[in-house]
């Protein structure tokens, strides 16, 4: 197919008159509340404290004097709401799919409203504003009732910049912020680059080849060098500054002398051969959502934005300079007279579409954008793997409870001539100012799906109060104290038993494994399993528009690129599989579980492993060996090794390897494990 097929003139996104060529002169500000990559800029030093715009420290356990406040009619949408009793009224609450599970909060978009919570509970609905935090998500919080605090204590949410990753040990247990510590290293470019290299050369080409050839400058001044002589006097290079946003800073040059010296920059292929609609040059924001990295779950909202050049492209040298032509970023081509707006979701005009739009006109020009979808999926799944192993030891180090973070990211994809896609680059805080209908209706009705899968819960008076403040006491029922223990078990970092850190020790310790011995980790679920596999069905229950990309049925070819494998992602990867195609089977046994109480701790034999050899009768684990005590006696002579699987064997879950058939019955899993292997494991971190 032709890239540059002609539309109809209803279709098209430019006007008919060539463009004039010329430098854009951007504007310093650009009255927005939030811009894309904003939080990139200093990563490791400078970034902001998120939640610490009235006090000195994030830090201050002090809780502040001043009095919530509620939103003036400043924050009121810009567009018309229906009529206060034609709205559908929602429950506040959204209760789990499963018994001995606390509800979460509703959010709304403006043609719903939610019905007042009890005075008590409302109280509790406390926001902390940063300077970022975009009117979009100010709206949505407004019609679930919150209200603004100064206090750095009694928050329950804040959407504000990214920060450094000590800050991040600040945040309560009752407490979300938007952002995961670590995150720079795909949010800024030359971070992200980086990654994708590395994860080119270990598992080769066929698997990472959709990003453009990556030179960091000045690292790779000599590498630059020699592929510029070897590609001829015909090739384009884009430059980049590593952390830059809105077009700041982007050039496309042809010659070497055009190159900026004594700066950092990214220097890359420049794609010259683009899909074109009307003549025009577009890119697509792709919103991606992480509500966990532990086990990871990824999704991304099934509409999104197209934007457009608004200068017909073309690919002669003497173009180079015009930024209207070559660049996509809105905040360049609204300086342009020639610049279209459009407002309408549906329509396929102007220079700015929504991503459902772009899907219809392709479709109707005969071209799958199912597979184009797919491999967009993979290019988000793929990436966001690579900033896995740094987010997660982050989180360890710094963040009490892995409820505390979650994450949107706005992935900028290019489809070439062939309808490639090609990653651009990632935002760690994307833009969602929206001044048109066409980003109101987008961005408002992902924030309102993203707000809702990130799982708001009330916290028990207790969480937030100041901690110096004293309490009376008065006794509890005992449906309140399991009120307390639901949501902390929901909230806070998992206290393993030793029955539970052997299971995810013996998993994580096989050098060869194949999808019948990971399905046994299915075959006894733990107080922790349960814990966890109800929190991942109750999102997917909650998540509007979004489409759950990791885990899925076919999840398990990603888990070889982890660079440390990680039992929940096993977990769930087993549980997909057994239970994609019948959701409601897997719901009902959770829900039987969980209707016993496993979920918060149990002495049922049948939940625990040492009681339970039934494990190893049926599940033909004698195919393997726990493999770390032999590694112990070879490691030496293992040159293949290096020193992460030499502390844990990289498995790659749903690998297939040949064995021998199921030996006789074996003792029960611990019992199996010999008294040096258990030591051994332990020493090894796997049972701390």
């Amino acid at each position: 197919m032709s890239s540059s097929s002609s539309s109809p003139s209803s279709l098209s996104p430019v006007p008919t008159e060539e463009c004039l060529v010329g430098d854009a002169q951007l504007s310093g500000t650009d009255g927005v509340l939030q811009v894309n990559g904003g939080e990139e800029e200093l990563p490791d030093d400078e970034l902001e404290n998120a939640c610490s715009d009235d006090d000195d420290s994030v830090c201050s356990s002090r809780a502040s004097s001043t009095a919530s406040i509620t939103f003036v009619s400043s924050v009121e949408e810009p567009m018309s709401l229906e009529a206060e009793d034609d709205r559908e009224e929602k429950s506040a609450l959204v209760p789990s799919l499963f018994p001995f599970i606390p509800p979460t909060l509703y959010f709304s978009t403006a043609h719903e409203k939610v019905e007042l919570l009890p005075v008590e509970q409302r109280r509790l609905l406390k926001w902390k504003i940063s300077t970022v935090t975009p009117n979009v998500v100010k709206h949505t919080i407004v019609r679930s009732h919150f209200k603004v605090t100064k206090s750095n204590h009694d928050w329950l949410g804040c959407w504000g910049r990214h920060m450094k990753s000590p800050g991040f040990k600040a945040l309560e247990e009752h407490q979300k912020l938007n952002h995961f510590p670590g995150t720079f290293q795909i949010g800024r470019k030359d971070r992200l680059w980086r990654n994708l290299s590395k994860m080119q050369v270990r598992f080769g080409k066929q698997e990472f080849s959709f990003f453009p050839r990556t030179f960091i400058l000045p690292q790779d001044i000599k590498l630059l060098r020699k592929a510029w002589k070897d590609g001829g006097s015909k090739q384009k290079w884009i430059i980049k500054p590593p952390a830059s946003a809105r077009g700041i800073g982007i050039q496309v040059i042809h010659k070497w002398t055009q190159m900026p010296r004594k700066r950092p920059l990214l220097v890359q292929k420049y794609l010259h051969k683009p899909y074109l609609i009307s003549g025009n040059k577009f890119d697509l924001r792709i919103y991606v959502y992480v509500t966990s990295y532990d086990p990871l779950r990824v999704y991304m909202f099934t509409d999104g934005l197209v934007r457009f050049a608004s200068c017909k492209y073309s690919s002669s040298m003497k173009t180079l300079s015009n930024k209207f032509m070559h660049l996509t970023n809105y905040s360049v081509n609204k300086n342009n007279s020639e610049y279209q707006a459009n407002s309408d979701d549906k329509a396929c005009q102007g220079h700015k579409w929504a991503l459902k739009a772009l899907w219809q006109y392709l479709g109707s020009k005969g071209v799958n954008t199912t597979l184009i979808w797919e491999k967009i999926k993979d290019i988000v799944i793929k990436t966001i793997i690579a900033s896995e192993p740094y987010v997660n030891s982050l989180l360890k180090m710094h963040v009490q409870t892995p409820y505390s973070c979650h994450e949107l990211f706005g992935f900028d994809i290019m489809l070439d001539e062939t309808l490639k896609p090609w990653i651009l680059e990632v935002n760690i805080s994307p833009s969602l100012h929206s001044n048109t209908a066409l980003d109101l209706s987008i961005k408002g009705k992902m924030i309102r799906d993203l707000l809702n899968l990130a799982g708001f819960r009330i916290p028990q008076k207790e969480d937030v109060v100041p901690p110096c403040s004293s309490t009376s006491s008065s006794t509890s029922s005992s449906a309140s104290e399991m009120s307390v223990l639901l949501i902390d078990l929901c909230r806070s970092k998992p206290d393993l038993s030793a029955d539970e850190k052997v299971k995810r020790a013996f998993y994580l310790t096989q050098r060869y494994a194949d999808q019948d011995f990971f399905s046994t980790v299915l075959d006894v679920l733990t107080p922790e399993d349960v814990r966890v596999l109800a929190e991942t069905e109750d999102e997917m229950n909650r998540r509007g528009e979004f489409e759950r990309v990791f885990p899925s049925p076919s999840s398990s070819r990603y888990l070889r690129f982890f660079e440390c494998p990680r039992y929940l992602n096993i977990l769930l990867d087993q549980w997909e599989q057994k239970y994609w195609s019948n959701r409601t089977k897997g719901i009902s046994l959770l829900r039987t579980l969980c209707q016993k109480g496993v979920h918060v701790g149990t002495s049922d034999p049948a939940h625990i492993l040492v009681n339970f050899p039934a494990l190893l009768h049926s599940s033909c684990l004698s195919r393997v060996v726990v493999s770390h005590h032999h590694r112990s006696h070879h490691d030496d002579d293992d040159d293949d090794d290096d020193a992460s699987e030499r502390e844990v064997s990289s498995v790659s879950p749903g690998s297939s390897v040949t064995s021998s058939a199921c030996a006789s019955p074996q003792p029960s899993l611990t019992q199996s494990l010999l008294p040096q292997q258990l030591a051994s494991l332990g020493t090894s971190g796997l049972l701390t």
